[in-house]
């Protein structure tokens, strides 16, 4: 199961009713990039002293860490950049940021598009406003309220006879290899969603499904939630288009997986460890 400890030190906020002060962290986005600072080959988020003279548009309140408040907002396109800085996708600062920084980036970064997407109202068409005391947007016209998409998706462990349902998504870098997952559709339990998806898939069907844990991802705006299960029938057979190829693997024959802090690690090397 997921370890929550990290995550739990977070106090997450809409208003900031204190005074700012010098030690206040930004998570700032240009592109869907990071503005980060490079410590001990280690990346860190930078503070408020870090980022004197450089513009900063969208600042919003975010929460708090070890009485520390945090912000995300953007830099503009034309933005000089501080020396000691750099810009770099979230993704790719898995093993890079501490694990609590890297989650609350997921939180700013998802924050900062709903933003930016939700300017104006979907259904008439006018400027939205924020709304006091919570994360929402509301037209003064028609009333329309708009929160932050959470996009809720499934992951699941597929065992057989001690072998593990692994298969390559066309997607993924060459080689690599992952659990199956997919997004819910309308009118669909978490149940039926893994066995929708493992169906899909891999052309098999499963059995006994149980609740394994869940974890916010944000590429671009998910919540995944992970299942085991058992295989019950069938035979691999993938489509050729979303999926490449798929396979039953043991713990000594494992392909390249992901490796990251990912909730599709914690299913494999829970795989591994029972198996």
């Amino acid at each position: 199961m997921r370890n929550e400890e990290n995550i739990t030190r977070f106090i997450p906020g809409v208003e900031d009713i204190s005074p700012k002060t010098n030690k206040d962290i930004y998570f700032l986005f240009f592109n869907d990039e990071l503005l980060v600072k490079c410590k001990d080959s280690r990346s860190i988020i930078p503070t408020v002293i870090d980022l004197e003279d450089l513009e900063l548009i969208n600042v919003q309140y975010i929460g708090s860490i070890d009485n520390l408040k945090c912000f995300c907002g953007e830099i503009p396109k034309d933005a000089i950049i501080p020396q000691g800085l750099y810009l770099s996708t979230l993704k790719s600062l898995t093993h890079k940021l501490s694990e609590d920084m890297f989650w609350i980036g997921g939180r700013a970064i998802q924050i900062v598009n709903w933003n930016n997407e939700n300017k104006y109202c979907g259904r008439c068409g006018t400027l939205t406003q924020n709304f006091d005391g919570e994360r929402s947007k509301k037209c003064p016209k028609c009333g329309l309220s708009n929160y932050p998409r959470i996009c809720p998706a499934i992951i699941v462990a597929v065992v057989k006879e001690c072998k593990l349902l692994l298969a390559h998504n066309n997607q993924f870098p060459k080689d690599l290899y992952s659990v199956v997952s997919g997004f819910l559709e309308v009118g669909e339990t978490f149940e039926d969603c893994v066995v929708r998806e493992v169906r899909e898939e891999t052309g098999i069907l499963v059995k006994n499904i149980e609740y394994f844990g869940n974890q916010p991802w944000p590429f671009p705006n998910s919540l995944m939630i992970g299942f085991t299960a058992e295989y019950a029938s069938g035979e691999i057979k993938v489509d050729g288009k979303e999926i490449g190829s798929a396979g039953w693997y043991s713990s000594t024959e494992m392909p390249l997986a992901p490796d990251s802090i990912s909730l599709a690690k914690e299913l494999i090397d829970w795989f591994t460890k029972n198996h």
